[in-house]
């Protein structure tokens, strides 16, 4: 398990940065950990996108407010490596 691990992001193969990640396990789950109110779409969004910069599958958010909840996200490799179309 990794804690604050920098992750290089990249956009049509060109590096255009970096994210800290909260924890990620074994090279195979982001963990991204909050504290609101409740999970909102903008938690949910970072998520996908982390999960899209990289070659991991699953992101589990966490968040500890008022509440404990959770949700689990799975982005496949299969999706990731789709062109957009062009329009």
């Amino acid at each position: 398990m990794y804690c604050s691990i920098p992750v290089e992001v990249f956009y049509d193969n060109t590096k255009v940065g970096f994210y800290i990640a909260d924890i990620i396990v074994n090279n195979s789950v982001i963990i991204e950990a909050k504290a609101g109110e409740a999970i909102c779409e903008e938690h949910e969004a970072q998520l996908t996108n982390y999960l899209r910069a990289t070659d991991i599958e699953v992101g589990l958010l966490l968040n500890f407010g008022k509440k404990a909840e959770f949700k689990r996200k799975v982005f496949s490799v299969e999706y990731k490596n789709l062109k957009k179309p062009s329009s």
